[in-house]
């Protein structure tokens, strides 16, 4: 329901509407909530579709989708049978004086669609409570179901019509952390029957197929990759005697066209999921993992950027993008190339010998091309959390991954690509990173001031940074000042419109070089294809809609980096549970608006809530001990001992 209702405030074709949707957009035009114009739905401007906030004393805020708009304030009377959380239609009140307002008309569904609950037994009376609150799950359910249920069962709700799904499992399993954080948002890892055969039903590459393509089998690509990695979006190849840098992606789109059964599925997914045990592709793993992938000693279709490099300016001179077959020689992981880098990998045959004779010279640019980029973009140094899970579950160790100059490498080789892949169309899918709010960054400055900085407030936002985290690489706090500076910006996410990107310092930006796990990538391939091919019917095709389809794949971003998150938090719980009582090294990493920490031990990164600390210093490091662990709201509770010195 929510994605109908942004694509109906943005405009939606009549072609473009489910026969399940077709239902409600005849009763919102019967209403007269939706006016139709030129085969084009949309909002009648009296009428705003929105989430609601918080109710308090009979008022509540509500959130308009779709537009970036003031919140609309329902005043008391006007709130209908509405509750918090609820999606719903409103009708705005004008020629009121002072802030904007509206009443709510219809409810239309819940803003969250799928919930969590779990038995507990309180006054020796079992009950079903949603997991996250405690509170009653909503759902209605006879005594004489609930005593058929162990205490902790975890159950999967749907909020549209309060009722049960399925079971999930139990509480103190911790198999079923997965399905938790899965059911939250509706996600899961099989696909239809349907899209399976699809996928199944397409031939091996056949290169006398594709006439039409340009053939480079005869380039020494070669794919860097983490060495647990399946999927191979990109492949590279330098050609030193003309300054030319090859970045082929996956063609992922000759195989998943708009709106067939993988397309449908795909946008329903949008990003891969990555766990610390596996992954839950976007698309057939059929696709993913083999005819798109670009493994190695095997023809493949690709789709390429060839960049003719100004080695003096350190700037793409000209460049062009087609279909192309390739066949990659090696496929590295990245260890293997930083061991190349230290002089302790040599190459095994001829083929190798050439690949590392372009990577050893193709470093030398991108390490240019970093240190240009960053005089005006930012180099944040947050950690990223590897974590180690056994057969049951559990967690066994956790690591901060480093970024090594093989990864440096191959992200300057995918930047420029994508900077390309943006300067080619003035309306698509963009990343964009708008600058930070002025009230966030004070925030923050007097947040690093209680920490001893001394904070110059420079000509530009960059000089300021920069001159902070010069402060912070003294001090020996430079992932800590970078994580406090990246939480005080705007979040990246992707839009219809260029914006620019603050972070990367680009005028335009754009994400080409992963269309097998981002589904935005896949939009920019076809609409570079249309634009190349000078078809304007397929480009105004893939254009339909697309402001919609920015907002949605950019809260299907979010719910996949949620997911991620969340199941790292429940092993951490899991794993304090086991250690109640024991001391541990932690760092304070936030004192507003509630004490945090950080642990620094045999375990890394768990996040603490600290209920007793005196006088706690942001970033300082003390020795904690390990209170209390709430399972299912995986949250752990500490109390500072004592100061580390």
């Amino acid at each position: 329901m929510k994605s109908l209702l942004i694509r109906l405030t943005l405009g939606l074709s009549d072609q473009d509407i489910s026969t399940d949707e077709r239902v409600y957009i005849n009763t919102f035009l019967a209403k007269k909530y939706i006016t139709k114009k030129e085969n084009i739905y949309q909002f009648n401007s009296k009428y705003r579709a929105g989430t609601l906030g918080l109710v308090q004393n009979g008022t509540a805020y509500l959130n308009v989708i779709g537009e970036n708009v003031r919140d609309l304030f329902i005043g008391d009377g006007d709130l209908g049978s509405a509750k918090e959380g609820d999606l719903v239609i409103a009708q705005r009140l004008l020629g009121k004086r002072g802030t904007p307002s509206a009443k709510i008309l219809e409810v239309v569904g819940r803003a969250v669609s799928y919930s969590v609950a779990y038995i507990i037994e309180s006054e020796k009376k079992k009950s079903l409570v949603d997991l996250k609150t405690d509170y009653p799950a909503g759902v209605e359910i006879s005594e004489e179901e609930l005593n058929t249920y162990e205490i902790g069962d975890v159950f999967k709700i749907d909020n549209q019509n309060n009722t049960i799904m399925e079971k999930l499992g139990n509480i103190q399993d911790p198999l079923v952390d997965e399905k938790i954080v899965l059911a939250q948002y509706n996600k899961h890892d099989e696909f239809t029957q349907e899209v399976l055969q699809l996928a199944q039903s397409f031939e091996p590459v056949d290169a006398s197929k594709y006439p039409k393509r340009v053939d480079l089998r005869d380039l020494p690509f070669c794919t860097i990759d983490p060495v647990t990695a399946k999927d191979y979006d990109d492949a590279i190849y330098y050609d030193e005697a003309s300054t030319t840098l090859y970045v082929a992606i996956a063609d992922v789109s000759e195989y998943v066209t708009p709106f067939g059964p993988i397309d449908n599925e795909a946008i329903y997914r949008s990003f891969s999921i990555y766990l610390p045990h596996r992954s839950i592709p976007m698309l057939p793993r059929q696709l993913s993992e083999t005819l798109c992938s670009l493994q190695p000693h095997v023809d493949r279709l690709a789709y390429v950027f060839e960049m003719k490099l100004d080695l003096e300016s350190l700037e793409v001179s000209k460049s062009r993008v087609y279909e192309a077959i390739i066949h990659s020689q090696r496929r590295f992981n990245y260890e293997e190339i930083d061991l190349f880098f230290e002089g302790e990998l040599k190459a095994s045959n001829d083929s190798e010998e050439k690949i590392l004779d372009y990577l050893k010279k193709l470093r030398v640019i991108t390490d240019a091309l970093k240190i240009k980029r960053l005089k005006i973009g930012y180099n944040f140094r947050s950690n990223e959390l590897e974590m180690v899970i056994d057969e049951k579950s559990n967690l066994v160790s956790t690591t901060f991954a480093e970024e090594t100059p093989s990864h440096a490498l191959i992200e300057d080789c995918m930047l420029l690509a994508n900077k390309e892949a943006a300067a080619r169309f003035e309306r698509g899918v963009f990343r964009i990173h708008e600058p930070p709010s002025q009230l966030k960054l004070q925030t923050m400055y007097q947040e690093l001031a209680g920490i001893g900085m001394h904070i110059d407030i420079k000509n530009s936002i960059k000089e300021t940074i920069s001159d902070i985290q010069e402060q912070a690489l003294e001090m020996g706090l430079q992932s800590e000042v970078d994580t406090l500076i990246i939480r005080s910006q705007m979040q990246a996410r992707y839009s219809s419109m260029n914006a620019g990107h603050f972070g990367l310092g680009f005028e335009a930006y754009t994400h080409f070089t992963s269309p097998i796990r981002r589904y935005s990538d896949l939009i920019v391939h076809r609409l570079l294809k249309a634009i190349n091919n000078n078809d304007t019917i397929e480009g105004s095709y893939v254009l339909r809609n697309i402001e919609a389809l920015a907002i949605t794949i950019s809260e299907k971003e979010r719910e996949a980096s949620s997911i991620e998150g969340q199941f790292m938090a429940r092993k951490f719980a899991r794993w304090a549970n086991e250690n109640i009582n024991k001391t541990f090294k932690a760092r304070i990493d936030a004192t507003q608006p509630e004490v945090k920490a950080e642990l620094h031990d045999e375990i890394i990164g768990a996040r603490l809530s600290i209920t007793q600390s005196e006088d706690a210093v942001l970033f300082e490091d003390v020795i904690v001990r390990i209170d209390t662990v709430e399972i299912p709201k995986a949250k752990i509770f500490a109390s500072v001992i004592k100061k580390d010195d």
